[in-house]
């Protein structure tokens, strides 16, 4: 009797710990949400804003930033930015539909669609089937 005493009281205590992280977990996951939208609601309506990025070699980057209405040209390492020069604003392409903030769905949506794209492309006989005598279609791989 005394064993199952012992195994219910652990069982609890398991359940409780198990609540306990669950909700420490949310509360993180909040505190970092808000965090993000209100550090986005910070740069909304500046004059300053990094327009593209290139990495150019491990801990340096070329970057466009647009101040105001210029646009400059910026060589940056881990330890100094350089000012390369200004770019003319009609040589500046910027790409309209700029998605800064997709939802992790969206992301796996899209790289499960482009993993399905390279299946089929690396493995077009699944598509074709087989003949009759069991030989794979010739046409289906180009040969």
């Amino acid at each position: 009797m005394l064993l199952l005493v012992g195994s219910t009281n652990s069982f609890a205590q398991l359940i409780a710990v198990l609540v306990i992280f669950v909700g420490v977990l949310a509360v993180t996951l909040w505190a970092t949400r808000w965090m993000a939208n209100y550090q986005k609601g910070l740069n909304n309506g500046r004059n300053i804003e990094v327009i593209e990025t290139a990495r150019i070699a491990n801990n340096k980057w070329v970057q466009i930033v647009r101040v105001g209405d210029t646009y400059k040209a910026l060589a940056i390492s881990r330890d100094e930015v350089c000012y390369l020069g200004d770019v003319p604003s009609d040589q500046v392409h910027i790409s309209p539909n700029k998605e800064v903030s997709a939802s992790f769905s969206g992301m796996f949506e899209k790289a499960r669609g482009e993993l399905k794209k390279k299946e089929k492309q690396d493995h077009p006989e699944k598509l074709s089937g087989a003949d009759s005598d069991g030989e794979k279609d010739r046409d289906s791989c180009g040969q």
